[in-house]
C-alpha cells in the first residue's frame, strides 16, 4: 500500500531531487506541500518542460509549476475520481479539503487493479531495433546467444523493448540483424505474438544507423529507432508530441546522469596559486541514451553499404542546419544491459536476479 506522505516535496526543493525522488518511487509525479499544505503537482513532464527551456535541475521545483493543475475535491464521488483520472491520465489524485489540507491521495494502481501503469497511445509508426551487433561487452554469454536475446526475468531485452511500444498501440517492428540471427529469428518464430516483426540483414557490420539504409522504401513516415541493449519507461507519446512540435527532423532521447565528486576540488592559476576550494562537488550530465526519433527522408543521407554512426548522421544534419532535437528523460528511466554491472543493475531494478560470473 502506497503512502502518500512519500510523494510529498518542499517548493524549495531542487529539481535534481525532485528527479531522483520519482526515480526511487518509481513514480512521474510529486505532491508539492508547503508547511505541509496542499500547493500543487509536479509531474516529470514538468520537468522536461523545464529542462527545454534550459531550466538548471538546481532551481526549485517552486519555479517550473504550472498554474492550472487538476486535483479532486472531498466531496467527489469515486467515480467522479476515475473519470477525471482516466480523461486527463492522472497518475495520482490529491483529494483536498476547503483549508488546503491533504484527505487522501488516490493512485493510479488503487483503482485500476492489474494495470501496471498509465498507457499513452501513439499513432502506430514504425519501430526499428538495432540488433545485429556481436554484443563484445556482454561475452561469454554472446559467445553463445547473441545480445538481444539476453534474458531479464523470464524474456530476452529485445522482447520487454517491442513490449513497451506494443502497449501503446505499435505493432510493427524492424530489426536489423547480423550476428547470430537465425537464433533471433528462431526465437520469435515460437512464441504467440501480435505484432509484425521485419528483418533486415547486414552482411557485415555497418554502425550504430549504416543498416538503416536498407530500409530505405520501407520506411516512409515518421519512425523510432532504438539500440537493443537499453530499455527506456518513459512517455513515447510525449516523445514524439516533442519531435512534431517542434518540428525536428531527428530527436535524440538523453537521461540525465547525476554524479557526485567524493572529494574536494581546488582550482588554481600561475604559479599554482588557489583560487577556488570546492567541497565534494556534484553535477549533471545528459548522456546519449541510444533511441532516437527521425524523419523517413533522413534515409537518403546515410550511404549505402558503409559503416556509419547515427552520431555521424547527427553531425551531418547539424553541418546543414537541420533541427536536431534532444528530449530528457530521468536517469531512472534509462536501463542498459550493454555490460556486465548495467546489466545486473537493470535486473534488480525489474525485480529479478542478475548474473554473477
Amino acid at each position: 500500500m502506497k503512502n502518500w506522505n512519500d510523494f510529498k516535496i518542499e517548493p524549495s526543493e531542487s529539481i535534481r531531487i525532485a528527479l531522483q525522488k520519482m526515480d526511487k518511487l518509481k513514480s512521474k509525479l510529486l505532491i508539492v506541500c508547503n508547511d505541509n499544505k496542499f500547493h500543487s503537482v509536479l509531474s516529470i513532464g514538468d520537468i522536461q518542460r523545464a529542462i527545454l527551456s534550459n531550466v538548471a535541475l538546481n532551481k526549485p521545483v517552486g519555479s517550473i509549476l504550472r498554474d492550472n493543475i487538476i486535483i479532486a475535491s472531498e466531496t467527489d464521488s469515486e467515480k467522479e475520481i476515475k473519470d477525471l483520472m482516466i480523461q486527463h491520465r492522472i497518475e495520482a489524485m490529491p483529494i483536498v479539503d476547503s483549508k488546503s489540507n491533504i484527505v487522501d491521495v488516490i493512485f493510479w494502481d488503487q483503482i485500476f487493479k492489474g494495470k501496471e501503469q498509465i498507457q499513452n497511445q501513439i499513432l502506430n509508426i514504425p519501430v526499428i531495433i538495432m540488433a545485429g551487433g556481436e554484443g563484445t561487452r556482454l561475452k561469454p554469454i554472446t559467445n553463445i546467444i547473441p545480445k538481444p536475446l539476453i534474458p531479464i526475468g523470464d524474456k530476452p531485452i529485445v522482447e520487454w523493448i517491442i513490449d513497451s511500444f506494443y502497449r501503446v498501440g505499435v505493432e510493427n517492428f524492424y530489426l536489423t540483424v547480423n550476428y547470430k540471427q537465425e537464433m533471433i529469428r528462431n526465437y520469435f518464430n515460437g512464441i504467440d505474438c501480435n505484432y509484425k516483426i521485419n528483418y533486415f540483414v547486414e552482411d557485415k557490420p555497418l554502425g550504430t544507423a549504416g543498416s538503416l539504409q536498407l530500409l530505405k522504401g520501407n520506411i516512409k513516415t515518421t519512425f523510432f529507432v532504438t539500440n537493443c541493449d537499453i530499455l527506456i519507461k518513459d512517455d513515447y507519446s510525449e516523445m514524439l508530441k516533442y519531435h512534431k512540435t517542434n518540428g525536428n527532423e531527428l530527436t535524440a532521447v538523453s537521461a540525465v546522469k547525476h554524479f557526485e565528486i567524493p572529494y574536494g576540488t581546488m582550482e588554481f592559476g600561475d604559479n599554482g596559486i588557489l583560487t577556488k576550494l570546492k567541497e565534494k562537488p556534484a553535477f549533471n550530465i545528459f548522456i546519449n541514451a541510444g533511441m532516437y526519433i527521425l524523419e523517413p527522408h533522413l534515409l537518403d543521407e546515410i550511404p549505402e553499404n558503409e559503416f556509419f554512426h547515427i552520431t555521424t548522421l547527427i553531425e551531418k544534419i547539424m553541418m546543414r542546419k537541420g533541427k536536431v532535437g534532444v528530449f530528457p528523460v530521468s536517469e531512472g528511466s534509462w536501463m542498459d544491459i550493454g555490460q556486465w554491472d548495467e546489466y545486473n543493475k537493470t535486473s534488480k531494478k525489474m525485480g529479478f536476479e542478475g548474473i554473477n560470473f
